[in-house]
């Protein structure tokens, strides 16, 4: 399996072999590039797919042999379009993971508390979802998290266990800071796009086509598409035999610490 360790003693063993082989043969500079730009590109694919588990390990589907699926928001809480979400999942009696943004709470402690009461988790997608969080030493990116974890237990006195990176991305830094804080990190294994995809009809359509069993969706409820959506992919996912499990039941693991 490609990940960052197995990648690094690939390339390093090449280019050692390169630089000793240019002892007596020559090699042109432009193969050394080569191997360069092959290299990051990898670095870039293993950062930028949840699913290549290529920096650390993360929880991105469940068993493919049950037709279950699990839901979950990202970027919340939000006055859009967090609440409407919950009106909807309370009257089809379907669990979800809310993966919030520790700075978004303030003011909105009251949503918080209704995502817990009403038997939804929540979960750690950092404090800040700052642009530039990928490129935070690991320190601060530890610092981050623990602020987001201590935003939700000053509201609710419940720690997350689980953590989504934000923007989907991993690197170096991030894996020690979500090992020092003991989190488990979780991906997806369906990507709604509903931050891009604006037409609920379309977006609809793309779910449909992606539902497969022991699936996790991600959603965002900031996201009026998947909003207005919503019923109709519920009822069209039962009608397919499939039933809504909360996230951690799902994986078998703990939501909070």
């Amino acid at each position: 399996m490609l990940n960052f360790r197995n990648t690094n003693i690939l390339f390093g063993v090449l280019t050692a072999g390169m630089i000793a082989y240019n002892i007596n043969q020559h090699v042109a500079w432009y193969l050394y590039l080569a191997v360069f730009l092959v290299y990051s590109m990898i670095l870039f694919y293993g950062s930028s797919t949840v699913g290549a588990n290529f920096y650390m390990k993360l929880m991105n589907s469940g068993a493919n042999t049950s037709r279950q699926i699990a839901i979950s928001f990202d970027d919340g809480p939000a006055d859009n379009y967090t609440s409407q979400v919950l009106d909807i999942l309370s009257r089809e009696r379907v669990p979800s993971a809310f993966f919030c943004i520790g700075k978004n709470i303030a003011g909105r402690e009251a949503i918080l508390k209704r995502i817990i009461s009403e038997d939804h988790i929540i979960g750690n997608h950092s404090y800040s979802h700052h642009f530039w969080f990928d490129m935070y030493g690991a320190e601060k990116m530890q610092a981050d998290l623990q602020q987001m974890n201590a935003a939700v237990k000053q509201v609710s006195g419940l720690e997350p266990a689980l953590f989504r990176p934000p923007y989907g991305v991993t690197n170096p830094n991030l894996v020690k800071a979500v090992k020092r804080q003991g989190l488990t990190p979780v991906g997806w294994n369906v990507r709604s796009l509903d931050t891009m995809i604006k037409d609920p009809e379309k977006l609809l359509e793309r779910m449909m086509s992606s539902v497969k069993p022991g699936a996790i969706v991600l959603f965002h409820d900031t996201s009026e598409a998947t909003f207005l959506m919503l019923p109709a992919f519920i009822e069209r996912v039962r009608g397919l035999g499939f039933e809504f499990v909360r996230l951690d039941k799902m994986l078998n693991i703990p939501a909070y610490a």
